[in-house]
């Protein structure tokens, strides 16, 4: 039985971070190591001028990470205007389907990631603090994974098409995809397949909540990757969101859980502009991250980012911010309501006061 050709590509280890509000770009570039901003995405289809990153990420590369295992990682962080900055790890392979399989299973869950790319993000932030525009404490963390596939060749030696490849491998695509080292049910199989999408015959993404695969050239590839990429940028982000707008609506909460005391009440309008103002930054902030890059809507590539988006869960976390802006919203009418309620009260105590003053007045002239 002859033997099956090798694949040849890279698997990429992406580990993101929300460490601030914003990062300045502009101060950042004139760092020894950092590339200076180019259009990006490059795409390989035809498209228009405007779909672009408005502000592309400044990428800073970091040499090699070694792991436990001894394999050996190039490394390089990419800076976004939005507070974000990803590590990415990148490991070239030649292998077969069945040892990708194994591969992809370890790797997707290596604990190692985490502990190496935080210690590097910190080191850099070190160096970029300048350009930190109110950075966190805390960080909250995306990890995700790609297995790029640059070349994979059928019996004959030719360049396998899209539609072969789901045919002949979708099992450990599927499980690929997954981090899975055993075969799955047909039924998940299936699903997890159904987030595939081809351009040309030889290209081919699968994408999944914790990884993909991009079987396509290396510069076919590359904006995929980007769009894969800022989906978790995203998601990262309107996960922040949401954790900031649910602290902020239980201190609203436990304030109106008290609004029986008079002078909380009176306190409301301060409370209130402080609530509005936290949620027009929400709604700025998150609308900078969300305009960041163009797309024309019936483009391959915005299907390919909606694609990928729902898979990570995207919609589902700007969903949730939309649903706690609008009720900030809300109680802000309320606490404004508490407060105008509040006023009236002492303006009508003054005026009784005035009036039974007057009447004190008169009775004692008698």
């Amino acid at each position: 039985m002859p033997t099956q050709p090798p694949l040849r590509g890279s698997f990429l280890a992406l580990v993101l971070y929300d460490v601030a509000e914003q990062i300045r770009l502009d101060t950042l570039r004139p760092q020894s190591g950092m590339e200076a901003a180019h259009r990006e995405p490059v795409f390989k289809h035809p498209v228009p001028d405007y779909v672009r990153f408005e502000s592309p990420p400044v990428v800073e590369n970091l040499g090699l990470v070694s792991m436990n295992s001894g394999e050996q990682f190039q490394a390089r962080i990419k800076y976004f205007e939005y507070g974000v900055v990803s590590v990415e790890l990148k490991l070239d392979f030649e292998t077969g389907w069945d040892d990708l399989v194994r591969l992809s299973s370890r790797l997707l869950a290596e604990p190692e990631f985490e502990k190496q790319t935080s210690e590097m993000v910190r080191g850099c932030l070190k160096r970029a603090r300048a350009a930190l525009v109110d950075p966190y404490e805390n960080w909250l963390n995306e990890d995700y994974y790609i297995i790029q596939i640059r070349e994979a060749l059928d019996d004959q030696r030719q360049p396998l098409t899209a539609a072969a490849m789901l045919a002949e491998h979708g099992q450990q695509a599927a499980q690929i995809v997954r981090g899975e080292a055993s075969a799955l049910a047909q039924p998940e199989q299936n699903e997890a397949l159904q987030a595939a999408l081809s351009y040309y015959p030889c290209d081919l993404l699968v994408a999944g909540w914790v990884g993909a695969l991009v079987y396509d050239t290396p510069e076919g590839a590359a904006p995929t990757i980007q769009l894969l990429e800022y989906a978790n940028t995203q998601l990262l982000e309107f996960r922040h969101y949401d954790e900031v707008l649910t602290r902020v609506l239980n201190n609203v909460y436990r304030m109106l859980g008290h609004r029986g005391r008079f002078l909380r009440r009176w306190k409301m309008a301060g409370e209130a502009e402080r609530l509005n103002a936290m949620r027009l930054d929400v709604r700025e902030l998150a609308e900078k991250a969300d305009n960041s890059i163009k797309f024309l809507s019936d483009m391959f590539y915005a299907r390919a980012y909606r694609m990928a988006a729902n898979r990570v869960g995207v919609p589902d976390y700007r969903n949730l911010v939309d649903q706690k802006l609008r009720i900030a919203g809300e109680l802000y009418e309320v606490m404004v309501n508490e407060f105008h309620q509040a006023r009236a009260f002492i303006l009508e105590v003054m005026v009784v006061a005035i009036l039974v003053i007057e009447l004190i007045d008169v009775f004692f002239r008698r």
